[in-house]
């Protein structure tokens, strides 16, 4: 043995060959720690003093090869200054550069996932064989950076500039024949021939057959690119990036900013160039926004495989009570996750409603080379369509999604509870209507629970699992499994009017209200929330929510919560419902939709809506920009604050990660309290003295105020 420690080692082989062998002790994957790189640095020394090696084999002893840096260092930087993040990205590209100088031929065995920091290590190698079925990648961008260990330098020098910038830019996973194709890795075999592939070909780079040493001058070099064609080159990459990154998420346009400063310079000069724009963006808010995103996503995923791991049964046979669109898209969840679903309905309208839906939606994967005809055919056909309850009895789980009306939701609950065993669980996909008091219609109250989902089923991450005052921990366990199981993000909330997402959401809409009422025209509000960063103003949200939805909803909330949430003037949004302006599900709301050339509905301006509201307006008149974003985001921060403290939800990850997965809040901001963290509670303070004549939703909570007289945060 060369070298041994927790993280790696170095053995030597048959032929003067050794492996470099990454296996990190007490972690299922390898990742890029402070120990790992200490001890590569130290691996590095015993290979260089080691005598008659004529090459070095790269592998790992994981599933995965590497996963990159760990994420959890990175909160460290945020606050750091420009010299202690360059110290974070100097030592490791001193052992890359060190690597990449070997004095013989290195080859990387890729398997698994080598992502980041895990494709860095291996692009100074000199060649890699990749795995079949192994994933590479340089996902930085989606955490506000960029590759900080040569990604920036090295890709672009071994794939060309304009497939480097998309791989980085994008952050996207790439298969080994996308790989292979792009020029990234030299080889792909099937995982059980890996090593022995790797080996041959360090075999002929050890005895001249393969040319290393020139594989190594282009990448320590400048760009093959003159003047000329680096100037159109990278004029074209900007105004594509920029108009898909956007303004709020730097990191894509400063990954074209580095790569074209650095295109004529060598190795040392470019990763320099590299390191700066890393520190750049390591101390913007948005890298601390996504990477809060990325933990918070880790520990989201951590409560609910808790959840499951107390689970007493599987989940192998479902059920879906409603066959419109929503049933539809859980039956094709369900059935597309391998969970055989039943899918029940009092009208075969209804299911042919349901089938339709999951129909088109395998139909889209068939299109786009996702999925087989054959596979589409066996999900398909695990959806069971039925006017009775025939085999109810043998179900493991039942999802109500049927009108949103309490006494029609009584009764089919009722009705189900008799055609299933005791241990089956019963689960509501209301949206609004108390878990607690729907389970007053049971027998076995223990039994049943809420499992909100989000419309559109299939594209929304976020299920809300709702836990009334009878539920049991065993039927909570069971649905978060079936969640699980289902690719959702699962919460678990308390119940309460609206639980949780509609119960912060309708208080921003009571926002948008008042500022309607106070004379502000609906398409700037909407401007300058999209321009902030929502996916959509409140106008069209509501427009694509449903007006009429919107009006029940906003009821349900107005009595559960009087104090705050009732309203003493008409809205805008109830007119329009009087007005039967449903929003996008008949063509008319806030806006007109007309279907453009793919079927999807366009938005219009419409006269008639700004007719229909004049009354319950006030004279037009313009709101300066930060008061807009100020009116529409206290009611949603103070009623999030409430939802903590009376802990409707159990953290503030939590809390900000359902916001983000339910109802779109932009990532970049990283969810309200780590955006409330940013701009300061003493901020708040004073938005929340300015607007105190609107009402309880602008008043700060008693948490808050705890937190800003002690100078706390939420993160």
């Amino acid at each position: 043995m060369i070298y041994q420690s927790d993280a790696l080692s170095v053995a030597r082989l048959d032929g003067d060959f050794a492996e470099l062998r990454f296996d990190l002790a007490g972690e299922s994957v390898n990742k890029f720690n402070q120990a790992t790189v200490a001890d590569l640095t130290a691996a590095l020394d015993a290979l260089e003093a080691e005598q008659g090696l004529r090459g070095l084999l790269v592998t790992s002893g994981k599933p995965v090869f590497i996963v990159g840096a760990d994420i959890t260092e990175f909160t460290e930087l945020f606050g750091a200054g420009a010299d202690d993040i360059a110290g974070f990205t100097g030592v490791n590209n001193a052992n890359f550069n060190r690597l990449q100088a070997l004095p013989f031929p290195t080859v990387v065995a890729i398997n698994g996932y080598a992502m980041g920091g895990g494709l860095e290590v291996c692009l100074a190698c000199d060649f890699r064989v990749m795995a079949s079925a192994a994933r590479v990648g340089l996902p930085e961008t989606k955490l506000g950076i960029l590759p900080g260990w040569g990604g920036t330098v090295r890709l672009p020098r071994i794939i060309g500039v304009d497939e480097a910038v998309t791989w980085i830019t994008t952050g996207a996973e790439q298969r080994a024949d996308a790989a292979l194709k792009a020029g990234a890795v030299d080889a792909v075999v099937e995982a059980d021939a890996l090593r022995d592939a790797a080996l041959r070909m360090l075999a002929d780079a050890a005895d001249g057959r393969l040319d290393y040493a020139g594989r190594r001058a282009a990448k320590a070099g400048p760009l093959p690119m003159n003047d000329t064609e680096a100037m159109m080159a990278f004029f074209t990459m900007k105004a594509m990036v920029g108009q898909q990154a956007g303004k709020n998420y730097p990191a894509p346009m400063k990954v074209v900013e580095v790569i074209e400063e650095a295109r004529g310079m060598g190795l040392e000069d470019a990763l320099a160039v590299e390191a700066r724009g890393f520190a750049e963006l390591a101390t913007t808010p948005q890298a601390a926004a996504l990477v809060g995103i990325f933990l918070g996503d880790q520990y989201l995923s951590k409560q609910a495989k808790g959840w499951e791991k107390q689970a007493d049964k599987n989940i192998e046979r479902a059920a879906v009570l409603g066959a419109g669109i929503m049933g539809g898209g859980i039956a094709y969840q369900s059935a597309y996750k391998g969970i055989p679903i039943k899918m029940k309905d009092i009208a075969q309208e209804g299911l042919d409603l349901g089938l339709s839906e999951a129909g088109k939606l395998l139909s889209k994967r068939v299109a786009r080379g996702r999925m087989t005809p054959e596979k589409m055919g066996e999900v398909l056909s695990s959806i069971d369509p039925m006017l009775s309850y025939d085999g109810f009895d043998q179900v493991d789980i039942v999802v109500e999604a049927v009108v949103e009306n309490p006494k029609v939701k009584h009764a089919v609950l009722a009705e189900t509870e008799k055609q299933i065993t005791e241990d089956t669980i019963l689960a509501s996909n209301t949206s609004t209507i108390s878990i607690t008091y729907l389970a007053e219609a049971l027998e076995r109250p223990q039994n049943f629970c809420g499992m909100h989902f989000f419309n559109p089923v299939h594209a929304m991450p976020l299920v809300e699992v709702i836990r009334g005052e009878k539920s049991s921990d065993a039927a909570i366990a069971r649905t978060v499994a079936y969640a699980n199981r289902m690719g959702k993000k699962a919460v678990v909330v308390k119940d309460c009017p609206g639980f949780l997402v509609n119960r912060v959401l309708f208080p921003y809409f009571d926002g948008f209200s008042k500022l309607l009422r106070d004379g502000a025209d609906f398409q700037a509000v909407d401007k300058v929330m999209e321009k902030w960063g929502w996916p959509m103003g409140p106008a069209y949200l509501m427009d694509v929510v449903g007006i009429d939805t919107g009006v029940h909803a906003a009821g349900v909330m107005a009595e559960g919560f009087p104090d705050r949430m009732k309203l003493d003037f008409k809205t805008a949004t109830e007119v329009m419902f009087e007005n039967d302006r449903l929003g996008q599900k008949n063509g008319k709301g806030f806006y007109d939709y007309v279907p453009d050339k793919r079927g999807k509905p366009k938005k219009t301006p419409s006269e008639t809506a700004y007719e229909l509201i004049a009354p319950v307006c006030g004279e037009r008149r313009e709101f300066e920009r930060d008061d807009i974003i100020a009116r529409m985001m206290l009611p949603m921060a103070t009623e999030l604050a409430r939802c903590l403290e009376e802990n409707i939800v159990g953290s503030a990850a939590e809390a900000d990660m359902a916001l983000v997965y339910g109802i779109g809040f932009p990532p970049f901001r990283g969810g309200v309290f780590r955006w409330l963290d940013t701009v300061g509670l003493p901020w708040l303070a004073e938005q929340s003295e300015k607007f105190a004549d609107l009402g309880k939703t602008y008043e700060l909570t008693e948490g808050m105020k705890a937190k800003l007289a002690a100078g706390e945060t939420y993160y």
